[in-house]
């Protein structure tokens, strides 16, 4: 008699774009809900709903070969969830510091300002994060003139937590993954896997979210 096994007969393949079902493909969104067990959807509870906008955006932005380097990131996704606005603040930073001296002068501005907000954000949460602190400060190093220009342009200006969570935040993300997809620069698709690499293993610092050995021992196709 064979064994008895949970693993589906139909793995879906990861893809760009938003698909009806699995036997159409997954994008990384779809594929994590697909191995948490939810109903299909490219927005599951089972992850946190800023990493699964990066996570979509990195997705579409990569080409079907490149695609292949994220799926064995997206068991890692399943759990990641929380209220705490360190979260927030932590993918807005790493989505900003990787791209701010990565993009063109005319996005470099505009991501200085939403670095240099999410910095000041951070200085309202009660614990100290020197790390997230230092990467604001390396990309900062990097492009000096946007800094100066993001300090001038937004001289004290605050945001509130409400409005960071909801705009501030999953626009520097969107803002930041589109600037690294169109950058003139050598191998972006690489820039783009690290930024998403760096987000999923810092949310699971700071969530400590163990991945079910099921669902790792999954088999993908990509």
């Amino acid at each position: 008699m064979s064994p008895v096994t949970n693993t589906p007969d139909l793995v879906p393949v990861l893809s760009a774009g938003k698909h009806r079902s699995p036997r159409k493909g997954a994008c990384f969104m779809e594929m994590a809900s697909f191995l948490a067990g939810e109903k299909w959807s490219d927005h599951p509870r089972c992850t946190h709903p800023l990493l699964a906008s990066m996570a979509r955006l990195v997705n579409d932005a990569l080409s079907d070969d490149e695609r292949r380097r994220i799926a064995t990131l997206v068991p890692d996704v399943v759990g990641l969830v929380g209220d705490d606005l360190a979260i927030d603040v932590s993918l807005a930073v790493h989505a900003a510091a990787t791209a701010l001296p990565l993009v063109s002068a005319t996005r470099q501005n505009v991501l200085a300002v939403g670095l240099l907000t999410a910095e000041r954000m951070l200085d309202t949460l009660p614990e100290e994060h020197e790390d997230l602190h230092a990467r604001c400060e390396a990309a900062f190093s990097a492009v000096p003139e946007a800094h100066t220009w993001a300090v001038r342009y937004a001289r004290d200006a605050r945001v509130r937590e409400r409005i960071f969570r909801r705009q501030t935040a999953p626009h520097i993300v969107a803002y930041a993954v589109e600037g690294v997809a169109v950058a003139c620069i050598d191998s972006p698709a690489d820039h783009l896997i690290g930024m998403l690499e760096q987000a999923v293993a810092d949310l699971r610092s700071r969530v400590l979210a163990p991945v079910p050995s099921r669902i790792t021992a999954l088999p993908m196709k990509v």
